[in-house]
């Protein structure tokens, strides 16, 4: 082979590899522009970031209770209407079918849940027992840091390696709530939830928690909050609004029963929740790329009835 065809031969890989690579991004955007964990340092900075995701599409999933707390079903696209910063938005689709759902069960392992770390794997134990053919589930555990158990899967057993954690350290709650919920965003199913079993002691994250919110709201995650602390005057007030705050803005539910009958129940309503939403999507009237909050309200053309989805959005920046 000559000088000048070997020459031509490097260009010519040279010029697929780079094809290769943008055609990757063109299909996989949001794997490539998925979270990356930043030094502490950059800790304010991060705050401020926005989850760069495409939002052309909004996508809401709305659970409707009649005035006896019962699930509202037969509802049409008509009794729907979503208003974004007061202005009203055309839907684009609307689904009422039982369709399979994505789960992240995150098990608090940090000091505080020494003595509850029990209850935490038996309310874990339930919800994977609870789970459709057709659902999926996957298992994290967080202190000091994040790590999963098992990956996205039909299996309804808690892994093994569950029954080894033992409690220590630090709570890096958001955290936890962040990798669940980017996790989530990757997965094809429309219903996704994340279901925590914490005390809700923040004290070791990286993000902050606006910025877990940011990312479950821009995953089309709803959080279902389970405090884990036992009840009474010495629980912690402070870990219990945490709690509170992320089931409430991402349209979840917040439990404050940590074991026994009531838990069961509950749990068993989460999962008959997530078989029975409603899924509702929209392009936003607004375009710009600002990076603002974006207040969702949904509104029903049925009385007696209430509706609960999640608040709202943070628009990307450009």
């Amino acid at each position: 082979m000559t000088a000048d065809a070997a020459t031509l031969n490097r260009r010519a890989s040279r010029a697929a590899c780079v094809t290769l690579l943008l055609s990757t991004l063109a299909i996989f955007p949001s794997q490539v522009l998925r979270h990356t964990p930043y030094p502490s340092a950059l800790a304010q900075q991060q705050d401020d970031d926005v989850v760069r995701v495409n939002t052309d599409l909004v996508v809401l999933n709305a659970t409707v209770l009649g005035k006896d707390g019962k699930f509202v079903s037969g509802l049409r696209r008509a009794d729907f209407h979503i208003l974004e910063d007061g202005k009203e938005q055309k839907l684009q689709s609307f689904s009422a079918a039982e369709t399979p759902f994505a789960a992240a069960i995150v098990i608090d392992t940090s000091g505080s849940m020494d003595t509850r770390l029990t209850l935490a794997r038996s309310a874990a134990i339930q919800f994977l027992d609870g789970l459709r053919e057709s659902d999926v589930a996957a298992v994290y555990n967080f202190d000091y840091k994040v790590e999963q158990l098992q990956d996205f899967s039909p299996g309804r057993d808690l892994p093994q390696k569950a029954f080894g954690l033992r409690a220590k350290t630090t709570t890096a709650l958001n955290d936890a709530v962040l990798r669940a919920a980017d996790d989530l965003g990757a997965r094809p199913e429309k219903r996704r939830a994340i279901v925590v079993l914490s005390d809700g002691g923040e004290n070791g994250s990286r993000a902050s928690s606006d910025k877990a919110l940011n990312h479950a709201l821009a995953g089309g995650a709803t959080i279902y909050a389970v405090n884990m602390s036992e009840e009474g005057p010495t629980r912690d007030i402070v870990g219990s609004s945490i709690l509170e705050t992320l089931a409430a803005k991402s349209g979840g539910q917040y439990i404050s029963t940590p074991g026994g009958q009531k838990l069961r129940d509950a749990l068993e309503a989460v999962l008959e929740e997530l078989s029975h939403q409603y899924t509702l999507t929209y392009v936003p009237s607004n375009r710009e790329r600002d990076g603002k909050w974006r207040a969702i309200d949904l509104k029903l053309a049925r009385p007696e009835t209430t509706v609960r989805t999640r608040k709202g959005y943070r628009a990307p920046k450009s």
